[in-house]
């Protein structure tokens, strides 16, 4: 999530993206980000958002599973 906001933040310094931090975050972030370009209202776009929102669902579900499992465990 972090890595995501920090790239999204980038966007607002011109020539960020062509640092090496810059293409190294963008090859960590971009392929996931790019299944959500659809998020866009005219030139803004939500990608980054709708990214680390589902990634809140993502950990929010994991950790779920992982009480669930614990919880079995100490039952058995």
């Amino acid at each position: 999530m972090m890595a995501i906001f920090v790239y999204a933040l980038m966007s607002w310094f011109p020539g960020a993206y062509q640092t090496k931090v810059g293409r190294f975050l963008g090859a960590i972030v971009e392929p996931f980000q790019r299944w959500f370009n659809f998020a866009t209202i005219g030139m803004i776009g939500f990608a980054p958002l709708v990214a680390v929102f589902v990634l809140g669902i993502i950990r929010g579900g994991l950790s779920y599973l992982e009480q669930i499992i614990f919880h079995l465990m100490g039952v058995m």
